[in-house]
């Protein structure tokens, strides 16, 4: 019809809809800035993660007497090194089991200690093992291993590392070690130390 006139409703956005709005808005430039802020500051602190490591060690004694009873003796230097230059660090819960043909030699620990910044602290550890008594077969085995001039025993535990890095806040990291520690009898010395370290793990 001619004159008639259509009218349309508008329809309005509810208050709570903008007010969710806008609190998404903020909380999305929030975690932008805090982003940002935490890139800066890692760009500029850069901190590193502590770790720990074997550094050397010796073969003091190792012998199978005429019953086939083991008995030996070794040295181990563990360390624990921060390389962070602003932050110290702390260790907890050193806690690594030295091995010999799958048996149990020795539980090497620590008490809580720290670290400064950029230094590193040393463990030396002499660990004497109870007489082991071997089988026909194990004794086998470690006769070919002092004919081969090589011994191996197994490490394996972990430590807590914690430290501080600025505004950054506390860091908490557990370092693992898992190695074989290759020694060789006729001088004593421990042959792969460099690569026993909870680094990059």
């Amino acid at each position: 019809m001619k004159g008639q006139k259509n009218w349309v409703r508008e329809k309005h956005t509810h208050p709570l809809i903008w007010c969710a709005a806008i609190i998404c808005a903020i909380l999305s430039v929030a975690v932008i800035i805090a982003g940002i802020a935490v890139f800066v500051g890692y760009v500029i602190v850069h901190p590193r993660v502590p770790f720990i490591s074997v550094v050397g060690g010796n073969l003091d004694v190792f012998q199978v007497d005429p019953a086939g009873v083991l008995v030996s003796q070794v040295t181990i230097d563990i360390k624990a090194e921060n390389d962070n230059a602003r932050a110290h660090a702390s260790f907890q819960n050193l806690d690594l089991v030295l091995s010999f043909g799958g048996q149990d030699v020795a539980e090497l620990r620590a008490d809580p200690f720290d670290v400064r910044k950029n230094t590193s602290t040393i463990f030396h550890y002499v660990v004497q093992s109870s007489p082991i008594p071997l089988d026909p077969g194990q004794t086998d085995a470690v006769s070919e291993s002092l004919r081969r001039n090589e011994v191996t025993f197994n490490l394996k535990g972990s430590a807590r590392a914690r430290w501080r890095v600025g505004f950054l806040g506390s860091l908490k990291y557990w370092c693992h070690l898992d190695c074989h520690l290759q020694f060789h009898p006729l001088n004593q010395t421990l042959t792969n130390a460099k690569r026993c370290s909870s680094r990059g793990k």
